[in-house]
């Protein structure tokens, strides 16, 4: 088992690179600032990557996964993602609770208990934020998803994906019904203004501004308001 070190610099190499879309190059500079290092030690760190096959290095451009690397880094999210829902289903855990206990177990679980977690849990397909759980074969699942501000008046939506795991963000979404797998109807949107509302399966609604909502990642289409 590579050690948590590597494995973090995989999974924060994997994230950019997901963020930027397939094929991006991760500058240094945002992969040492987005783990909290300086750009030397960052370097010195994928040098040592690059050695072992995880990743190309491009010296003064940037860094992107080969193949291994990209094995490794969905191991590591199907770890983190798993032991996610884990908590939240099984520990009756809050979700906003439970990112930093992932942080620590993904680098302790063994591949077997991983496996039992992934049976009792009824192999899930997404975590308890949206995120896709990649399959034990190292395949995750691509979805259409589009930020919430995106969406015009009078469309119905799914809320699939949170992009923000931050804490208090997290709390005033659930606070408000905001969670994955609720239906709404987005009932008003002033672009001018920058703010949205959205409708409940009850009627009530909540409104926000484009900040929060862009956020939020939903799958348009045509549904009954609730819970899916």
């Amino acid at each position: 088992m590579a050690s948590s070190t590597v494995e973090n610099y995989i999974k924060q190499v994997y994230a950019l690179q997901f963020e930027q879309g397939e094929g991006g190059i991760v500058g240094m500079g945002d992969l040492a600032a987005s783990l909290g290092v300086t750009p030397g030690t960052a370097t010195s760190m994928v040098k040592s990557l690059a050695n072992s096959n995880h990743v190309e290095y491009i010296p003064r451009v940037g860094v992107r996964l080969l193949e291994p690397g990209e094995k490794l880094a969905l191991l590591v999210l199907r770890r983190h993602r798993l032991v996610e829902l884990f908590l939240v289903k099984i520990l009756g855990m809050e979700w906003h609770e439970i990112h930093e206990e992932a942080e620590t177990l993904e680098h302790a679980i063994s591949d077997r208990l991983l496996e039992r977690i992934d049976n009792l849990l009824g192999n899930p397909k997404v975590d308890p934020h949206g995120d896709s759980i990649p399959s034990a074969s190292g395949k995750i699942a691509k979805r259409e998803l589009i930020p919430l501000n995106q969406c015009d008046r009078g469309q119905s939506v799914i809320i699939s994906r949170i992009e923000d795991q931050e804490e208090g963000f997290l709390q005033y979404l659930e606070s408000n019904g905001l969670t994955p797998g609720i239906g709404v109807l987005v009932s008003a949107r002033d672009g001018h203004a920058g703010i949205l509302s959205v409708q409940f399966a009850d009627g009530n609604q909540c409104t926000m501004g484009f900040p929060a909502a862009r956020k939020i990642q939903v799958e348009c289409c045509d549904l009954v308001l609730g819970k899916l």
